[in-house]
């Protein structure tokens, strides 16, 4: 096998393999709890794919290292493995599975919350970005956009030891469902995601403050819309509930 992909070396392709067969067992065990054909992204040297194929469903493998392809398909024969990147494939599977290359943890998650298909998703990424997603200390701007149709958890701390080469920072599983019953009608999101972008980028000290700078509205109309959905005049953005954040779009005709 040539020691370097066209695409660069393991530092270029976010290669760090998991080695910690708990933290495998569990990601198994969270897909196993879903429905579906299962998309595995990143798959590697193919720790994961084994555990995600011991489940009997329909399962594709799909990586972007050239190399790592017919090795897979050695070791997997009943499993579809496919060169390819995340950033291009279609996310087409019911599930979504994988050890998310910690360079690429944004734009996957970026490209993964527009795709239509998919219901469930259950991924190994860098720990803040696990943490910020399942607003543990704060909710994002992210995943303020993308609350009224998916929810997020999260499923325990992986160290940077149980992947090799070992990172420089720790991981955690993620996950991420679609909601059967959205908060916002599909067809608003655009509108609805420029809404919340708005409020996060704003100045003030306070939601009070905040909204009556975003929507240029007096202070006085900006409370009287927060005690209507029940939001803390001194909360900030991060601190808002997924049902917070749709009940102040439903108001935003004040």
């Amino acid at each position: 096998m040539r020691t370097r992909s066209v695409h660069g070396g393991r530092h270029e392709l976010g290669q760090n393999f998991l080695i910690h067969q708990p933290t495998i067992d569990r990601v198994a065990a969270l897909v196993a709890a879903t429905d579906g054909a299962i998309l595995e992204i990143g798959a590697g040297g193919g720790a994961l794919t084994s555990a995600l194929a011991g489940l009997g469903r329909d399962l594709c493998a799909i990586d972007i290292d050239e190399r790592r392809i017919a090795e897979l398909r050695r070791a997997h024969p009943g499993v579809r493995v496919a060169h390819a990147d995340a950033l291009r494939h279609p996310l087409d599977a019911a599930v979504i599975a994988g050890n998310v290359p910690f360079h690429l943890t944004t734009p996957i998650l970026r490209r993964l919350l527009q795709r239509p298909v998919w219901r469930d998703a259950v991924l190994l990424t860098q720990w803040e970005v696990a943490r910020k997603r399942a607003g543990v200390g704060g909710g994002t701007l992210l995943t303020a956009q993308a609350a009224p149709w998916f929810e997020f958890a999260l499923h325990g701390r992986v160290p940077a030891r149980a992947f090799r080469p070992m990172p420089s920072v720790d991981g955690g599983i993620l996950s991420i469902t679609r909601r059967g019953s959205p908060l916002v009608p599909l067809a608003e999101r655009r509108a609805y995601e420029r809404f919340v972008g708005d409020v996060f980028t704003s100045r003030g000290r306070g939601m009070a403050a905040i909204l009556s700078t975003a929507r240029r509205m007096p202070r006085p109309a900006a409370r009287r819309v927060l005690d209507r959905v029940g939001i803390e005049h001194d909360s900030l953005p991060r601190d808002l509930s997924a049902r917070q954040w749709s009940g102040l779009w439903h108001a935003k005709d004040f």
